[in-house]
């Protein structure tokens, strides 16, 4: 493990292994870097491979107040310790993250996205408005588990009664450990995690927006609204594959897309 300093003097833990071109992963929602190892290691052959925990996570350190751009000031940091520019990988509200570093301006040299989760069309219900707040108050409360229980019902449409599971469950502990964070993917999503498209279209780095042919409609329309928005972009579809998707099966199409020498812009769907 090594350290990077972000901007505002927050240390950001790191694995970096295997040799190459520089690509950084940033990991969703409840995890740390570990949830991302196995695809760090199937790419570590063909790239130098910057695994992170993000500010708040594992054995990151976390700076209050919290802000979306801290977050982008802290993949910066692992993008200069990369070089100076690097390809990115996010998946779930890492990819809304690493969509929000992109169009910021950081050097980016191909973007992989990974089901963003926005809500884009009336196939789902709402995400309310102020979740980010209603997460801060239970967790304020030491009601962390209900932090946790809100923002996947309301924000994943995770059914109650599998919550309900879950928290019967040894698993549990660890999901309530990480559920401080939430808020922070609340707030990267934005207001009911509703994409801007004129933010999008400030992206210019080549980017592949992938989704899982298993996955809700709701999480498909926002790859494709996605894939529409961006100027330069390439949408594809893994057969059978859900939100939770297998890194075995991801690992080739992100390696395939990183190593790509032309690129052309297609915003068909197509599978792999």
């Amino acid at each position: 493990m090594s350290n990077v300093t972000s901007r505002d003097g927050t240390a950001i833990a790191f694995d970096r292994s295997g040799e190459g071109a520089p690509i950084v992963l940033v990991a969703g929602a409840f995890v740390d870097r570990s949830q991302l190892n196995e695809l760090a290691r199937l790419l570590a052959p063909s790239f130098t491979v910057l695994n992170y925990d993000r500010r708040g996570r594992g054995e990151s350190g976390d700076t209050p107040p919290y802000e979306v751009q801290r977050e982008i000031e802290d993949l910066e940091a692992l993008i200069v310790e990369a070089g100076g520019a690097a390809s990115v990988f996010g998946g779930s509200s890492g990819a809304a993250l690493a969509l929000e570093a992109a169009a910021a301006g950081l050097e980016i040299e191909k973007l992989v996205v990974y089901e963003p989760p926005y809500v884009v069309d009336d196939s789902r219900p709402p995400v309310g408005p102020d979740i980010a707040d209603r997460l801060s108050a239970l967790i304020a409360d030491g009601r962390r588990g209900d932090a946790a229980e809100l923002f996947m019902t309301e924000g994943g449409l995770v059914p109650g009664e599998v919550v309900a599971e879950m928290r019967r469950s040894p698993i549990w502990a660890a999901t309530g450990a990480m559920a401080h964070t939430l808020p922070y993917d609340a707030a990267v999503m934005g207001r009911g995690n509703k994409p801007s498209t004129e933010r999008l279209a400030d992206i210019s780095a080549p980017t592949l927006v992938i989704d899982g042919g298993a996955s809700p409609a709701w999480i498909r329309s926002s790859a494709e609204t996605v894939a529409e928005a961006l100027p330069n972009a390439r949408r594809a579809t893994l057969p059978d594959q859900m939100h939770n998707v297998s890194q075995e099966v991801l690992a080739p199409v992100v390696s395939g897309f990183i190593a790509e020498q032309g690129f052309e812009s297609d915003h068909s769907t197509y599978t792999n």
